[in-house]
């Protein structure tokens, strides 16, 4: 039986594991895919701090390489549920099945995709998410945005501040965001929008060139662009946990201090409520949990 299993393999879940390990608890993380999560689509990151500039993977490397210098255990599947027993929790990943006394839910949220050709190609290489992480590499550039939400105008925001242009690409005949950004959007110079647009496919050669978009007419241009923020939304997985922790437009109900609904059960990252979601505020959850869980341990 383990001190603590982490479910999933990101910057709050291998920092968890990092703190949970100093405090000499034994520690397994459960990562379905790779380990970093979204972190490894960026292609250059310039506000971690200690780094003037890294690529996502090899932050993401540097960090696992220092959890599991520290001691801790790793297993390559995905959780499909977690049941509380007598002594703790099992923990199960396909045909497996793990112990543990305690439990770190730290799955992320991935960003959601338009599913259009060329899209897989260019992420990272010319599709992004974040415009906070990677708006600065597209000064003086022209940009486009898609989406119409709160989250999109914010993004569309920031980077009318340094590029040249900056298209916005809704599917709707209006934005559902709050008025009042999206007065502040409009009142921009450099601010274009097309409503009643989707986009049809992304092109390029070695690096994204523009984007396709198609109106309700079925007709199609194409957008000369440097750049484009995908900004439709975030979709956790936490389905798998509803059971045991109370869940909040899917994500997990829990504070700054990431503790849920259910004794024995934390949480760190995207994955949970909060308002703002970047790498640092994940190692910031992760150290958190993980302190949560070793004095629910001593306690216990």
């Amino acid at each position: 039986m383990y001190d603590i299993i982490i479910v999933g393999g990101g910057p709050a879940g291998l920092t968890a594991a990092l703190y949970a390990r100093r405090a000499g608890r034994s520690v397994l993380i459960v990562e379905k895919n790779g380990f970093g999560g979204q972190m490894t689509f960026s292609p250059k990151i310039e506000n971690y701090p200690a780094f003037a500039s890294i690529s996502g993977s090899e932050l993401a490397d540097k960090m696992v390489d220092q959890t599991l210098n520290a001691g801790a255990d790793v297993e390559i599947g995905e959780v499909t549920g977690i049941e509380r027993t007598a002594d703790g929790f099992c923990v199960r990943c396909g045909d497996a099945s793990f112990a543990a006394r305690a439990v770190i839910l730290a799955t992320g949220a991935k960003h959601r995709l338009l599913h259009v050709p060329g899209e897989e190609r260019f992420i990272g290489d010319g599709i992004s998410f974040c415009a906070v992480c990677d708006g600065a590499f597209y000064a003086g550039k022209t940009v486009a945005v898609i989406g119409g939400g709160n989250s999109a105008l914010q993004e569309a925001l920031l980077l009318a501040e340094t590029s040249v242009r900056v298209i916005v690409v809704q599917n709707l005949e209006n934005f559902t965001g709050e008025r009042s950004l999206v007065e502040l959007l409009l009142a921009r110079p450099n601010v274009e929008v097309m409503f009643g647009s989707t986009v049809a496919e992304f092109v390029g050669e070695d690096t994204l060139s523009g984007v396709v978009v198609e109106n309700a007419a079925k007709k199609r241009r194409t957008l000369e662009v440097d750049g484009v923020f995908v900004a439709i939304g975030l979709a956790p997985e936490n389905g798998a946990f509803e059971p045991l922790v109370r869940l909040d437009g899917g994500y997990i109900d829990a504070g700054e201090d990431c503790l849920t609904s259910a004794a024995g059960i934390f949480t760190a990252g995207d994955c949970r409520t909060k308002r703002v979601r970047q790498i640092t505020t994940a190692v910031a959850d992760g150290a958190s949990a993980a302190l949560a869980a070793c004095a629910y341990l001593d306690r216990e």
